[in-house]
């Protein structure tokens, strides 16, 4: 990977705090390594979540057994068997399970995945469903049946050993998608409450201070009340909201969302600590060490160190 490339959220990251039991073993699989993982959602329980960091993969999910309500922006829909979801990187997404079952499969894939298949990407880039007002479709039994079959060859090729699984993955996807194409019948959203709508406006105007393009941007992080200002909303109601749908005050999203930004450029950059902590608008190095090491224990050098030699 490029040095200077700043990447988004990591498959093994996202996986590691949505899902109820590991799907990648970080001891095996380094944190930078993955590009595609398809698994069932029967074994691989997906936790209620709410995802305000950017994501640099594709994410598609088909439902064949149990519930949930998935927000993908401000557009909701009630998810049932049958269903298949579409969603971009750039989206604000949530989900929230409401049956005790589960079944289908999900696949996260990364644009890079697809390095010796332009036109698969260009597919993926170009496709109507990966659009927030059409990000879900309903399938008919049958439809259902033959979308299924595609996750299932999938699944059994990514565990294979054959030398051109990948080639046989990149057949699979382009017939699930022709087959959605053609069923092509939108689930209807329901109606987003005016409060997710604030939740979902701070978590952009979050996601929008971090778009760090080099050693001169400087991130300018806004206070819990300057969000609010911004959003016209007193700051004590803003953050009711926010720590009733997600379980953490505008405080705490603002700290994770720094933390976890400190760490892509820790892992994924050859900045020294210097740079980094002036990227991230601390004033001295000693500052952001100090932060650093409040959350996780460790200095930023021993982090970088202990990950990229794992």
């Amino acid at each position: 990977m490029d040095k200077a490339a700043i990447p988004r959220l990591e498959l093994t990251e996202f996986a590691a705090t949505n899902f109820k039991f590991p799907v990648f073993s970080l001891a095996v699989n380094p944190l930078h390594n993955h590009q595609f993982t398809i698994k069932n959602r029967k074994d691989n329980p997906v936790n209620d979540y709410i995802s305000p960091n950017r994501r640099e993969f594709y994410k598609i999910f088909h439902a064949t057994a149990g519930t949930g309500i998935l927000t993908v922006g401000l557009h909701q829909y009630l998810i049932g068997a049958g269903d298949i979801a579409f969603i971009h990187p750039d989206e604000i997404i949530s989900w929230q399970t409401t049956s005790e079952e589960s079944d289908g499969h999900f696949c996260l894939i990364h644009p890079d995945y697809f390095d010796q298949a332009s036109y698969l990407l260009q597919l993926f880039k170009q496709y109507p469903f990966f659009k927030a007002a059409r990000a879900v479709v309903q399938l008919s039994d049958d439809q259902s049946t033959r979308v299924n079959a595609c996750f299932e060859i999938i699944l059994q090729e990514a565990d294979s050993t054959h030398e051109d699984k990948k080639q046989a993955i990149f057949l699979q996807l382009q017939m699930l998608l022709l087959e959605v194409q053609r069923a092509g019948k939108n689930l209807p959203e329901v109606a987003v409450p005016e409060s997710y709508r604030y939740i979902h406006n701070f978590l952009s105007l979050l996601e929008s201070a971090f778009q760090i393009k080099g050693q001169d941007t400087v991130v300018k992080i806004k206070t819990a009340g300057e969000f609010a200002e911004q959003l016209n909303v007193h700051p004590n109601y803003l953050n009711t909201l926010v720590k009733n749908q997600t379980g953490k005050t505008l405080r705490e999203h603002i700290q994770e969302r720094l933390l976890y930004e400190a760490k892509v450029l820790l892992l994924h950059t050859d900045w020294d600590i210097r740079a980094i902590s002036r990227v991230l608008g601390f004033s001295e190095q000693a500052a952001f060490t100090s932060f650093f090491h409040k959350k996780e224990k460790v200095s930023p050098s021993l982090f970088r160190e202990t990950l990229i030699s794992a």
